[in-house]
Formats: C-alpha cells, structure tokens, sequence
C-alpha cells in the first residue's frame, strides 16, 4: 500500500520509519471498521502484514496503486507469491507466462508487457 496511506488502514503511527514494512516483514493490527475496506489482507486476528510502497524507490509501482485507489477509493492492492500449488516461485518470464497459462487468471503484466486470456 501507499506508504503515505498506510495510518488510515494500520496502527502504525509514522509508516514511512518503520522499515521492515517496505519487505512486508512487519505484522501490524488493522485499524477499527477497515477489516470490512481491506479483508482480502486481513488476517481472522484483525492483523495485516503490509507492504509500503515509496514513490521514490517505486515510482511505478506507486502510480499503480495510486490509479487503482483513485478508481476504487481503497488504496491497497493483495500481493501475494506467485507460483501453482506444489511448484516453486516463478522466477522468468517464461515461467510466469507457464503459470499464467495454466491458471485462472485473466491477465498477466510482464514490465510492459500485457497478456490477457481470450
């Protein structure tokens, strides 16, 4: 999530001090009502594990969330591992696109490069 965001969601006063969250290494509770705006991230103890996304060191990334937050009014996307059941994390290109293909996802972004299931 947007760094500059992350108080309105999580108790974490400061965000952009605490480093570990820029590595989503930092458990931290989910603010009163905001389980209901976020629960795709929120774990059943009322806990997020969050990611922040600096516009300095991600400048893409963060127009990304930026532009879907303008869109939705939620500013906070769900990262999570990508690989199939039983199969290592993807590493290349072409093993995204291998997963990608074999998955029920829609669309695959690659840099900028976009592959959409027909």
């Amino acid at each position: 999530m947007l760094v500059e965001r992350a108080a309105e969601y999580y108790d974490l006063k400061d965000p952009e001090r605490h480093y570990p969250a820029r590595f989503m290494l930092l458990v931290v509770n989910v603010k009163e009502g905001m389980g209901k705006v976020v629960p795709a991230p929120t774990h059943v103890d009322g806990t997020g594990r969050l990611q922040t996304v600096f516009k300095d060191t991600n400048p893409r990334y963060h127009r990304l969330i930026e532009t879907f937050g303008k869109a939705t009014g939620v500013p906070v996307v769900l990262n999570t591992s990508f690989n199939l059941k039983g199969e290592p994390i993807v590493n290349t290109p072409r093993e995204a696109f291998s997963t990608f293909a074999r998955s029920g996802m829609d669309m695959l972004v690659l840099d900028r490069c976009v592959v959409a299931k027909a």
